[in-house]
């Protein structure tokens, strides 16, 4: 007769932990509601920018100047541009983004350190009429957190200043991997914080290889045009390639009944 295997003898199988079952749910439902929100801004034909960085990286003046240019610069094109901004706390982002005489909304998260695509659908929602062609959103001030956290945007800008410190995408490169672009900030500023820049682009290209990098500043407007101007060359080739998509769409053959 066999004996019953004991309860120490069973093969022990490890059981993820609840809290990473918990987290993982909710950035599948998080990655379902952003990919139905890109769709949603292609069919308004809104051009999104999702901007991270940590806190005093410069956002909020490099938005300001953003959003107040851009329809300057292309006065032909009629570009209508928004906001989307998050903090902790306190709205005096958005404050500063509307002296732009462009809309924004503020989104305070009272403690948690990012945006989430739901938050920017309730508040999308609100722009009425969506008569937008640029959309920027300001994420939380954290190089950590809103790694994971896909907002429906079509490009992600990452910034940091010169003050923050050559090694900074070394320190983050989580982050820094998952941008298209860099905004490396404070420019003016780099020789009196002996700031060695070669050194900060290469540990830009070690993380991201061949990521672009402005160099530029709020405070004189170096590095403005060249900016702008790919600013409105990436809304091209995104029209463009959305376009191909929904002719390839219309051309392929149906399915047979």
């Amino acid at each position: 007769m066999m004996n019953e295997a004991s309860p120490s003898s069973k093969t022990d199988e490890p059981k993820t932990p609840r809290i990473l079952q918990v987290r993982t749910k909710i950035l599948k439902a998080n990655d379902t509601l952003a990919r139905t929100l890109r769709e949603k801004f292609a069919s308004d034909n809104v051009f999104v920018t999702n901007w991270v960085s940590s806190p005093g990286s410069g956002k909020t003046t490099w938005l300001e100047r953003t959003l107040k240019e851009l329809p300057t610069k292309f006065p032909s094109e009629n570009l209508r541009v928004a906001a989307i901004v998050g903090d902790l706390e306190t709205d005096r982002d958005a404050q500063r983004l509307r002296r732009s005489g462009a809309p924004v909304r503020q989104i305070m998260t009272h403690g948690l350190c990012h945006l989430e695509a739901d938050m920017i659908e309730r508040e999308w929602d609100t722009f009425t009429p969506k008569n937008v062609d640029f959309l920027f959103i300001e994420n939380v001030g954290n190089l950590v957190c809103p790694t994971s956290w896909d907002l429906g945007e079509s490009l992600r800008i990452g910034l940091f200043s010169v003050t923050e410190g050559e090694d900074k995408p070394l320190k983050y490169p989580g982050l820094f991997n998952t941008c298209d672009a860099v905004l490396l900030t404070k420019i003016d500023l780099a020789q009196a914080c002996e700031f060695q820049r070669d050194s900060a682009i290469a540990n830009l290209n070690a993380v991201r290889p061949g990521i672009k990098i402005f160099e530029v500043s709020g405070k004189t407007g170096q590095g403005l045009e060249d900016w702008l101007d790919w600013l409105i060359a990436q809304r091209e080739t995104w029209q463009a390639s959305i376009a191909s998509t929904m002719r390839a769409a219309s051309t392929s053959p149906r399915e047979a009944t």
